[in-house]
């Protein structure tokens, strides 16, 4: 039985990571909503009259809900290639994802007040 582990190089790698970006843009409504906020979110980031630190610290922290979007669609994903069926633990998969997507724009939430508290010399 030959398993699913191809040969890996750096060029490889690159083009299924580039691969799996394109599929996510193409098929992830909530993907493509988290893009936009970054896009939006990220100029605000830049054009805020504050310290290039805090601009940074603000629009780095816009990756953290894409990066539990991708976590979470690869559960999601995973879970309907074992069963299209309801299942309570498939539920109980898809909802952890999910919360794990919640919980990153909690705190990126919190990071930007903290941090705008700091820049504007609030605190």
């Amino acid at each position: 039985m030959k398993l699913n582990k191809p040969k890996h190089n750096l060029y490889k790698n690159t083009i299924y990571a580039l691969e799996g970006f394109v599929d996510i843009v193409k098929n992830e409504t909530s993907f493509k909503w988290q893009l936009l906020v970054l896009l939006v979110f990220g100029v605000t980031a830049w054009m805020l009259p504050v310290k290039f630190i805090y601009s940074s610290i603000l629009f780095i922290s816009l990756f953290l809900p894409l990066l539990a979007e991708v976590a979470n669609s690869s559960i999601e994903r995973v879970v309907d290639l074992v069963t299209m069926d309801y299942h309570i633990m498939a539920k109980k998969a898809k909802d952890t994802g999910a919360t794990l997507v919640l919980l990153s724009f909690i705190v990126t939430i919190l990071i930007w007040i903290f941090t705008l508290l700091i820049a504007f010399k609030v605190v």
